[in-house]
């Protein structure tokens, strides 16, 4: 199966948790005080739904789909719009990857690896707007 296509299975596993997305956000925002401040007035039932849409881009894209939703992304998270720089996607990339181990059964250090290389593509778009 190709890399893509697990993830892609992973995150199913994922979705069906009811904790899935809270759990990742207690991790993020625990990960840093400028993680916090960027979401000190944010509607977090918002946020969770957007986050699920965000990470589906990003695996849909590493599957062949355009990347014209990440664009977008990387557009709105810009140093002229929402200023979410590089260091924050490296905390962002590490909580994911601590929430999926948490709550896929068959996530393995294998998984891990194509779940860091899909994102890595991902993100490498949406910098390239920062």
């Amino acid at each position: 199966m190709l890399p893509a296509q697990n993830v892609m299975l992973s995150y199913g596993r994922c979705c069906a948790s009811p904790a899935f997305f809270d759990d990742f956000y207690q991790c993020f925002l625990a990960s840093s005080p400028r993680v916090r401040e960027k979401f000190a007035h944010t509607d977090m039932a918002a946020q969770r739904l957007l986050l699920r849409q965000g990470i589906m881009n990003l695996v849909l894209v590493a599957r062949g789909l355009p990347a014209t939703k990440l664009r977008q992304l990387g557009e709105s998270h810009s140093r002229a719009r929402l200023d979410i720089g590089p260091e924050l996607y490296e905390l962002w990339v590490a909580c994911l990857l601590a929430t999926l181990a948490q709550h896929d059964a068959e996530f393995s250090p294998a998984l891990r690896q194509e779940w860091r290389d899909v994102l890595e593509a991902g993100i490498a778009v949406m910098h390239s707007h920062y």
